[in-house]
């Protein structure tokens, strides 16, 4: 069924993002009213039923279209067990994209875009995801980084992601820590309650190479597990088949490769699990 809410602009001029916080009471009312959750949106503007796909984000250059939910098709690895996922969609950002050049150092910056594309579809946020520009001007002006960092080819990790999206979407984050690539498996329990209470899409960093992670499989009886990665270096187009066929998306178990090449894990390397908390409002 369809539901026709009519809002009052409560602060003219300032922006749909600034109204739509003042319109949170109003919305309180309306979920009790129609029985909706409390803590998930489910009747702010965005979220008016439309025909045509969200504008792009922006990493500098020309926006393009995104390829979304890229993992939906891929058979889940034979060990059993029960699969938990992120809930909702994101859109998969990658090197290269826009037109701009961000091989070799930009992967957690897609990783953080791909995770705030998620908080857009939800709804929780009308912003679109930042560009690398923007990054790296809030981490400046939060204190993080010397002015000289905006327009470099620095790497970012898990420690900056959790202020970039606090500052930026007002989200909080835990960060799980894993002293050895080896002792991933081990925390297997930890990931699936994340995706089972959160949902959203967990940022890799440490290590070697960062990765947005949408899943995992865990079985039980066996203690095997298999991860769900989301790989920010492909470089190519938008073509799923091509990105299926190289596992630029793919269930990986411990000892697998990465798309890139070389171990997904380095067993001597320490990881951060940046795990974005999903906000309770409406």
């Amino acid at each position: 069924h369809h539901v026709t809410p009519l809002y009052p602009e409560l602060a003219p001029g300032a922006g749909e993002e600034i109204n739509e916080l003042k319109r949170i009471p109003i919305r309180k009312e309306l979920h009790k009213l129609l029985g909706l959750p409390d803590n998930r949106p489910a009747l702010r503007v965005p979220m008016a039923l439309t025909f045509s796909p969200p504008p792009s984000a922006s990493s500098g250059g020309p926006t393009q279209l995104r390829l979304r939910d890229v993992h939906v098709g891929l058979p889940v690895p034979g060990i059993g067990g029960t699969v938990y996922t992120i809930q909702g969609s994101y859109d998969y950002y990658h090197y290269m994209q826009d037109r701009f050049n961000d091989n070799g150092w930009g992967c957690a910056y897609r990783s953080l875009q791909t995770i705030c594309s998620w908080f857009q579809i939800q709804q929780y946020t009308t912003k679109s995801p930042p560009g690398h520009r923007e990054i790296q001007e809030t981490l400046v002006r939060l204190g993080d980084k010397a002015q000289g960092f905006v327009g470099s080819s620095n790497w970012i990790g898990a420690i900056e992601l959790s202020y970039l999206l606090d500052d930026y979407l007002g989200v909080t984050s835990k960060i799980l820590t894993i002293n050895k690539g080896s002792d991933i498996p081990s925390h297997a329990r930890e990931l699936i309650a994340h995706f089972q209470t959160q949902g959203t899409p967990v940022m890799i960093g440490g290590g070697v190479l960062a990765y947005t992670l949408l899943g995992i499989q865990f079985n039980e009886l066996t203690g095997e597990c298999a991860f769900l990665i989301l790989d920010p270096h492909y470089t190519g187009g938008e073509d799923l088949k091509k990105i299926h066929q190289g596992t630029w998306v793919a269930w990986k178990r411990p000892g697998d490769n990465a798309a890139a090449g070389g171990p997904l894990f380095v067993n001597s390397a320490f990881y951060n699990f940046l795990c974005p908390q999903r906000p309770n409002s409406v």
